[in-house]
């Protein structure tokens, strides 16, 4: 079910009157779209919006091509497209109040979705989330460089050093890894990394990072990344 309005042609923006859908693109890639002063995500950080995502890139989640064309979200726990945008806007956007139907914002986002939703009707897509983490085999070094990269140095800067990170507020990695040990006495602190990739914020560790989930992070990279990494 999409939501329930035809969105407007025109709306005032600024100096004058912008069409909706290219309103709800520069929303999509704005991380002002949340009013939370320590944000740094935008929709653009986690998702792409084209069938194919670029292949030097790992997106925390799927693209959005045909969002809004889909009949469910998020595997299946959201059956309404902005019910599925507020998880993301309060969850990891740190919104506080989720996005109104009537809101502008909400009418502009919708209207640029359906624009990247081309086909009338797309099929879910799929979400799996792993409940109990256990220890991946460890892969080639030189893919783990590559999957960081793609992945990670978005938002963590460089490794060990966390050069050009999205926020001082994310952690510099691997070296957060020691603190975790210190939090999870006789715990890997390989097998920590992987809790905090597969379940992100959700780890109860603090941050607000989304989780991975084996369709955007293969058990096989994550092993890789692992390698790079030293863990």
């Amino acid at each position: 079910m999409r939501w329930p309005w035809l969105g407007a042609v025109l709306l005032a923006v600024g100096c004058g009157p912008v069409p909706a859908a290219e309103y709800g693109e520069e929303l999509f890639s704005d991380p002002k779209l949340s009013g939370s002063q320590y944000n740094t995500f935008s929709c653009a950080t986690c998702h792409a919006t084209t069938a194919t995502p670029p292949k030097d890139e790992v997106y925390a989640g799927l693209s959005l091509y045909n969002v809004a064309s889909r009949p469910h979200w998020w595997g299946g726990y959201e059956t309404r497209l902005l019910d599925a945008v507020n998880f993301c806007y309060t969850a990891f956007m740190r919104g506080v109040t989720p996005l109104a139907p009537d809101d502008p914002r909400s009418r502009a986002l919708y209207e640029y979705l359906v624009r990247i939703s081309p086909d009338e009707t797309a099929p879910a897509q799929p979400f799996t989330l792993i409940k109990d983490i256990t220890d991946v085999p460890r892969g080639n070094a030189r893919r783990g460089a590559d999957v960081y990269e793609a992945a990670c140095r978005e938002c963590h800067g460089e490794a060990h050093t966390g050069k050009g990170r999205l926020t001082q507020l994310a952690p510099v990695l691997p070296e957060v890894s020691q603190e975790y040990g210190s939090l999870f006495p006789g715990v890997a602190p390989g097998l920590i990394f992987i809790e905090k990739v597969r379940h992100g914020r959700f780890f109860g560790v603090g941050g607000n990072m989304p989780p991975y989930s084996r369709e955007s992070l293969s058990d096989e990279d994550l092993g890789a990344l692992l390698t790079h990494l030293g863990l």
